[in-house]
């Protein structure tokens, strides 16, 4: 259920903002638009949202800044620190896509960047069952994360990079649960999801996803 990499979100949260800024040259095209992806998921939010995988805190600050009412989810103490640090009123817990605390309101929009593939397919389909109940019709599901449009894609993407060098993101890709648009739009459609994606960069598309029925 993504805990497995607390280890790696530790470790990078000390140099998270150098990655995300690109002067990381193996990771520059995944996080090619970095603020215009975090403003978009941010303006397709409304009202009440809860986040998941805060991390620093980039998504929540343009949140906060929308006037939106923000819980924070995030399994890196390290991470939640850094955060605290800048949002010291956030409501910020520890938890993870599926295990988190029982929120006292109605939550209106449930957002995350680049942290989605931390669970896999099998635990996607767990989380969306699980936001369909948090969610009232017309509610929302705005993610933005690395996805292939098929296999074929997959394929290709993880040849380009090897032949880039770029052992460390080529590892990366091998080793956590990235998805396909294919199977994302199933597991969606299957929990009551009307969901559209917009490609942002070479890897990481937006995917906004409106509850229209109950499971």
């Amino acid at each position: 259920m993504g805990r497995e990499f607390i280890p790696l979100f530790d470790d990078w949260a000390e140099f998270y903002e150098n990655t995300v800024s690109g002067l990381d040259i193996e990771y520059r095209e995944v996080f090619e638009n970095y603020d215009k992806i975090l403003e978009t998921v941010a303006i397709k939010s409304n009202n009440t949202v809860l986040e998941f995988g805060v991390g620093t805190g980039n998504l929540t600050e343009k949140l906060i800044s929308l006037g939106r009412v923000v819980y924070g989810v995030e399994p890196s103490k390290v991470m939640r620190e850094k955060t605290k640090e800048r949002f010291k009123d956030l409501h910020l817990y520890d938890g993870d896509f599926l295990n988190f605390p029982e929120l006292r309101g109605k939550v209106d929009s449930i957002v995350s960047t680049y942290a989605f593939h931390h669970l896999t397919d099998e635990e996607k389909d767990t989380a969306l069952k699980l936001y369909s109940t948090l969610l009232g019709d017309q509610g929302k599901i705005v993610f933005a994360d690395t996805a292939f449009v098929n296999e074929e894609h997959r394929e290709e993407q993880h040849r380009i990079v090897k032949e880039q060098g770029y052992e460390n993101l080529f590892a990366d890709l091998k080793r956590e649960y990235y998805t396909t648009l294919e199977i994302l739009e199933r597991l969606f459609e299957k929990n009551g999801f009307q969901v559209s994606f917009e490609k942002m960069n070479s890897y990481v598309w937006l995917m906004e996803a409106v509850r229209v029925s109950k499971i």
